[in-house]
């Protein structure tokens, strides 16, 4: 037994009672190292009980077995333990002496200091007439070993620990993972009673007591059903729930999707009407611009519908007549082509007059109004420069001169006002920058005169030659193509990638790559109306270009700009008719020195966004 207050261990076995026998009946003892003289051995008092007097027994223990290890084997000493004195030494380990009288009683308890060694001997029996003296070592703990039941001396107040707190406690490995113990990981319950609010009782009609059962209830007890009845009662409620649950979520899905079904006929219908207008609204244009004709939009269109009509009668006359009358059938009509062209002449000229002083009266316009910017609060500010002041006095004069019906005297007063403001001498050396020779009419124009082609390698002839000889020979519209080409170079400008191929076209390009390449047709559903088709790019990570581009009407270029990869999309025969035009216009246009640059670029961007593809599908993978 280890003493709590010295800290030693002692290989011992715990009795139940609160002394121990270091030996059995057969005589072993103990021997504490370097002790000269054993110690005497008392007799053992025949009316000892099993617990001694002065003892508080705090837990029971059982016989022990000492097991010790050798370098031979392991021997074992087995010692009888009941709660008993000591028979053969009147010592315990706590270096208490008591001396016994005659009676059997101590009379006296002397308290004497004692030490344990660090190394004790022990002799231990090895057979039925051999004893072997084993050398223990006596381990002194280095903490306040904690109390985990035991014995405790009353009149001492010595506590005895059990074996199971004389050895240091064997630490877990560290395994990584927090681990609770049981009284966190389990909650803790109890009993209570409750007891209603109410108090109530029963009371019973009895001998002396009157009890009404007026308002007493016969409660009968209903028909008995099964759990199987049960469960099967409760299954039937819910068909009965999941049924009537379908019915209303089939009604109401119904009812969505005849909801859907007229709000989709009604947006159907709403824009068929909305691209009627619209077509009628366009023909009504049309039909006002040929009426009434004023810019070289309206006498193109006029031109393009008389060379149609004369081609239309012609054909009429070559199918229908022959000989002399044929050719005066043509003759006919040679002179109401005639006509038509000088009336067309007539009200070009009007025009040309009308939009001259349209076009006169804005640049001056223009030019009086002050510089305006906005400031960082939103306000607008307005300054009036020397050029601006100069602009409206040059614009009152300009209204001066053309406002009729006034005295002779102002009317003269105007124009020396006009005399004195136009004697400036012009700056001879501005003439020769960016002026060209125009070889039909034999003028020098400035280069905005000039409409060169992004095939041309000359100059060529200027806006109005151009004009003319269309006039007096093809008679085509560019209405319908400028309108395209405007469209895409707008969308150009929305995708903001720097595209620059786009404004190098001109419009003769943008009619050749309509006409020989894509056939003016859409390349989905072959429409051959001009007014509805759009250009926009095959590929969107691409900028624009001849080599990157399709004719489709306004509604499929919404859906094909909405797709992701168009080769994924489309189908193989499609894809091909497609790359086959771009290799013509790619052909067309590589004989262009200024494509070149753009044509090798647009090469290089192909090769990456493929690179780029493939890496991404090989990612995928």
């Amino acid at each position: 037994m280890a003493d709590a207050s010295d800290g030693f261990e002692v290989v011992t076995s715990e009795g139940s009672g609160a002394k121990q026998s270091p030996a059995s009946s057969q005589g072993k003892a103990v021997r504490e190292a370097g002790d000269p003289a054993e110690k005497p051995l008392l007799p053992e008092p025949a009316d000892s009980a099993r617990s001694e007097e002065g003892w508080d027994q705090r837990s029971p223990s059982q016989n022990s077995v000492l097991r010790e290890n050798t370098a031979n084997g392991t021997e074992t000493a087995s010692m009888t333990e009941d709660n008993e004195t000591v028979r053969k030494s009147g010592s315990n380990f706590d270096g208490t002496v008591q001396p016994e009288n005659q009676g059997g009683f101590p009379e006296k308890v002397i308290q004497q200091d004692y030490r344990m060694p660090d190394v004790v001997t022990v002799r231990v029996e090895t057979g039925s007439d051999s004893f072997q003296e084993v050398l223990v070592k006596i381990e002194r703990p280095t903490y306040k070993k904690p109390f985990l039941g035991g014995f405790r001396n009353v009149s001492t107040g010595v506590e005895f620990h059990n074996a199971g707190s004389q050895t240091i406690p064997k630490k877990r490995p560290d395994k990584g993972i927090p681990l609770l113990c049981k009284g966190i990981q389990a909650g803790v319950e109890k009993n209570k009673q409750q007891q209603t609010r109410n108090t109530t009782s029963t009371q019973m009609t009895k001998i002396g007591l009157y009890i009404s059962n007026m308002t007493d209830k016969l409660i009968t007890p209903g028909k008995y059903f099964t759990a199987d009845e049960y469960h099967k009662r409760r299954l039937e409620a819910v068909i009965v729930i999941q049924k009537y649950f379908r019915r209303w979520y089939a009604i109401n899905l119904v009812q969505n999707l005849k909801e859907q079904r007229r709000a989709r006929l009604a947006w159907e219908a709403q824009e068929d009407l909305q691209k009627k207008r619209e077509k009628e609204e366009k023909l009504r244009r049309e039909y006002e611009k040929k009426l009434n004709p004023k810019t070289k939009e309206d006498f193109e269109l006029l031109y393009h519908d008389l060379e149609l009509w004369v081609q239309e009668e012609t054909g009429r006359i070559n199918r229908t007549l022959s000989g002399a009358e044929r050719k005066a059938a043509l003759c006919a009509l040679l002179e109401e082509e005639t006509q038509l062209i000088a009336c067309i002449g007539m009200h070009k000229q009007d025009a040309n007059v009308e939009n001259q002083q349209k076009a006169i009266m804005q640049l001056l316009v223009k030019c009086a109004q002050p510089r305006r910017w906005k400031a960082f609060d939103g306000k607008i500010t307005e300054m009036d420069t020397q050029s601006t002041l100069r602009g409206k006095e040059l614009l009152e004069i300009y209204r001066s001169i053309n406002t009729k019906d006034i005295p002779k005297d102002e009317r003269i007063s105007v124009l020396l006002t006009l005399k004195c403001t136009v004697k400036v001498p012009q700056d001879p050396l501005k003439l020769y920058k960016n002026i060209y020779f125009c070889h039909s009419c034999e003028n020098y124009l400035p280069s905005t005169e000039f409409l060169i082609p992004a095939n041309s390698r000359t100059i060529g002839r200027c806006r109005s030659c151009y004009q003319l000889d269309n006039e007096a020979r093809k008679r085509e519209a560019y209405l319908k193509y400028r309108l395209i080409l405007e469209n895409l170079r707008k969308s150009e400008v929305d995708y903001q990638d720097d595209s620059k191929i786009v404004f190098l076209v001109q419009l003769p390009d943008m009619q050749y790559l309509i006409e020989k390449i894509w056939n003016c047709q859409s390349a989905l559903s072959a429409c051959s109306n001009l007014y509805d088709l759009v250009m926009v790019r095959w590929d969107k990570q691409r900028e624009w270009s001849p080599w990157n581009t399709i004719l489709l009407t306004e509604e499929e270029a919404d859906a094909h700009l909405k797709l992701c990869d168009p080769l994924k999309t489309y189908e193989g025969p499609f894809i091909y008719r497609v790359e086959q035009k771009h290799i013509r216009a790619k052909n067309y246009f590589a004989q262009i020195p200024a494509m070149s640059p753009f044509l090798h670029r647009s090469n290089n961007q192909a090769n990456a966004n493929s690179y780029m593809k493939h890496c991404s599908s090989q990612l995928k993978k």
